[in-house]
């Protein structure tokens, strides 16, 4: 059966049939994938139902993986999963969900701001590909804005403005947005800020987009306050109806964006209920500038 896209959001997004998973990729049908990638930015996957071995196997048939080391405040010892997997479940390592106020849960809940996968790495991630192996019984949709139209939104002098600026991006700005401010020496060093431009050239199709995320809380040059006051305008752009997509899970859905045309946040869900999702990453071609000391 062929691959065939059908757009399902308000200006990208496609949800793919055609796609079994359990079987490996063909160079045609990886190629298919990718362009689809480049066209719609998200692609919806139904009724996949596939182990981490087959969705490992999907990813590295699209390219090199990110390994998933060092990002949350999970201790080796707590990990229910190999490095190969960003775990993003509310669950420990025995399986239970965080008790409501456990340190682990509270980092957690930073992903409900907009925001790129691993903007806070020298090199970001290229694709994120998130599985649903349980989910709650209410909430816990996924939202996707699209960064390119966003881009294509603005004014021309705003697009003059913002073309040669770089942010500053860090775990610990998207934290203390939500009130969260006790790290510990090791993590502070360890979320050093690093630096990405703030509009970017997508490689293939030459599209511009905006390059956002909650984790930027600063702009090269620029004083902090002016600087927040400016990024949190674009997200308020960026994030509006006519650019996002909401993805109800499914219980063997896969849904896979590009981090370098998106944002996405994770919506609120009961907090003594299981959700169960598992996500690979390919690791993006290299840093978005030099990173400078």
């Amino acid at each position: 059966m062929a691959i065939a896209i059908r757009q399902v959001g308000p200006c990208f997004a496609g949800e793919v049939d055609g796609v079994d998973m359990r079987q490996p990729l063909t160079p045609q049908e990886a190629a298919a994938i990718h362009a689809g990638m480049d066209r719609y930015a998200v692609l919806v996957f139904r009724d996949q139902r596939i182990d981490d071995a087959q969705q490992l196997a999907f990813t590295q048939s699209l390219g090199e993986i990110e390994h998933a080391i060092g990002t949350s405040l999970r201790a080796a010892s707590d990990y229910r999963l190999p490095t190969t997997f960003a775990d993003v479940s509310n669950l420990d390592g025995d399986n239970a969900p965080f008790a409501r106020d456990d340190r682990r849960r509270l980092f957690a809940i930073g992903n409900r701001l907009w925001h790129s996968d691993s903007s806070f790495k020298p090199t970001p991630a290229k694709y994120s590909l998130l599985r649903a192996v349980s989910i709650p019984s209410k909430g816990g949709d996924t939202q996707f804005a699209d960064m390119r139209a966003a881009y294509d939104a603005l004014d021309e002098e705003t697009k003059a403005q913002i073309e040669g600026l770089v942010c500053e991006h860090s775990q610990m700005f998207s934290r203390q947005l939500i009130g969260f401010f006790e790290f510990t020496d090791e993590e502070c060093e360890r979320f050093k800020p690093v630096r990405q431009r703030l509009v970017r050239t997508h490689p293939v199709t030459g599209r511009k987009s905006l390059y956002l995320s909650s984790h930027a809380g600063g702009i090269l040059g620029w004083p902090i306050p002016e600087a927040r006051g400016f990024l949190r305008d674009l997200v308020e752009h960026a994030t509006q109806r006519e650019f996002v997509y909401t993805h109800k899970w499914r219980v063997g859905d896969l849904v896979m964006w590009d981090n370098r045309q998106t944002m996405h946040r994770a919506r609120p869900f009961p907090a003594h209920e299981p959700r169960d999702m598992r996500r690979t990453t390919l690791a993006g071609d290299g840093p978005t500038i030099a990173q400078a000391a």
